[in-house]
C-alpha cells in the first residue's frame, strides 16, 4: 500500500483539529484531576497539573451530604423527560408530517413561534399551574413543562418527512391500523431522530439549572447542579469538593452520549441529505 503523503495543507489541520480537541478536553482533565486533590492543592500556584498525592477525600465528603439523592433526583428527571418528549414529539411531528387536516400550517407556525418564546416568560404561568396541580417543589413540576418541547416536535416533523408515503398506505392496505402503523413502519424509519432527540432532551434537561431553581426548594429534592451550588456556599468554596460534584454529574451526560452515539450520528447525516 502507497503511504498518504502529508500535504502542507493537511498537517495544518491535523494540527488545528488537535488544538480544538485539547481545547475540548483539557476542562474535564481539569475537573477529574482536581476532584482527586485536597483544597490546599486545588488551589496552589503554579498549579499541579497532575495529583501526586491522589485521595478520595473529596468523594467521601460529598456522598456524606445526600448528593446520592441529588443525583438519583436529576438522572430520574433527565431520564422521564427524555422518554416523554421523545414519546409525544414523535408522535406530534408524524402527525403534522403526514396527516392533512384544517389548521396544519397554523399549529406547526405556532410550534416554530414558541421555538422563540424565552423561557422566563412562561415561567410564572408554570410555577401558578403546577401550585394549582398540587405539585410544587416535585421533581414533576421540572419534568412536565418539558414534555411539549416545540424543539423536539420540530425535529421529529422534519424526520417524519422523510417516511415514503407509499410505505404507509401499503400498511394501511394490509390491514395496518394508525397505531400499527406508527409503531411498525414510522418508528424504525426514524430511530436515528429518536437517538439525536434523546441526547438534546437529556442534556437540556440536565443542565436546565434555571428551571430547577425555581421549582425545587427543598433539600432531598435538590438536582446535583443545585446541590453543588448548596455545598459552595456551605464549605466556603472548597474548589475540591466542587470539582468531585462537577465530576460526578458528568458520568450520566458522557453515558448517554456514548450509548445514543451511533443514533445521534445517523440522525445528523439523514437531516443533511434528502432525497
Amino acid at each position: 500500500m502507497k503511504s498518504r503523503k502529508i500535504t502542507f495543507y493537511r498537517f495544518i489541520s491535523i494540527l488545528l483539529l488537535a488544538v480544538i480537541a485539547f481545547t475540548f478536553i483539557f476542562p474535564f482533565y481539569w475537573i477529574l484531576t482536581g476532584s482527586l486533590k485536597r483544597q490546599n492543592v486545588a488551589i496552589k500556584l503554579p498549579p499541579e497539573w497532575f495529583p501526586l498525592h491522589p485521595t478520595l477525600e473529596n468523594f467521601q465528603k460529598l456522598f456524606r451530604n445526600p448528593a446520592g439523592n441529588w443525583m438519583f433526583n436529576t438522572v430520574f428527571i433527565s431520564l422521564c423527560s427524555m422518554i416523554l418528549v421523545c414519546v409525544t414529539a414523535s408522535m406530534a411531528g408524524y402527525v403534522l408530517a403526514k396527516k392533512r387536516f384544517y389548521g396544519r400550517a397554523v399549529v406547526f407556525s405556532l410550534i416554530i413561534c414558541a421555538m422563540a418564546l424565552p423561557k422566563q416568560v412562561v415561567l410564572v404561568p408554570l410555577v401558578r399551574i403546577m401550585a394549582r396541580l398540587k405539585l410544587a417543589d416535585t421533581l414533576w413540576a421540572v419534568i412536565l413543562p418539558t414534555v411539549g418541547w416545540p424543539f423536539g416536535v420540530f425535529l421529529m416533523k422534519q424526520f417524519s418527512e422523510t417516511v415514503p408515503t407509499e410505505i404507509l398506505e401499503a400498511a394501511r392496505i394490509d390491514g395496518a391500523g394508525e397505531v400499527r402503523t406508527f409503531l411498525r413502519v414510522v418508528c424504525p424509519i426514524i430511530k436515528p431522530a429518536f437517538g439525536a432527540l434523546a441526547i438534546f432532551t437529556f442534556i437540556n434537561t440536565w443542565n436546565d439549572y434555571f428551571l430547577q431553581l425555581i421549582m425545587l426548594q427543598s433539600r432531598a429534592n435538590l438536582t446535583i447542579s443545585l446541590g453543588i451550588a448548596t455545598l459552595q456556599a456551605e464549605f466556603a468554596t472548597n474548589y475540591g469538593l466542587l470539582m468531585a460534584g462537577a465530576a460526578l454529574g458528568a458520568v450520566p451526560i458522557v453515558t448517554v452520549f456514548l450509548v445514543f452515539q451511533k443514533f445521534f450520528t445517523q440522525g445528523i447525516t439523514m437531516g443533511a441529505v434528502k432525497g
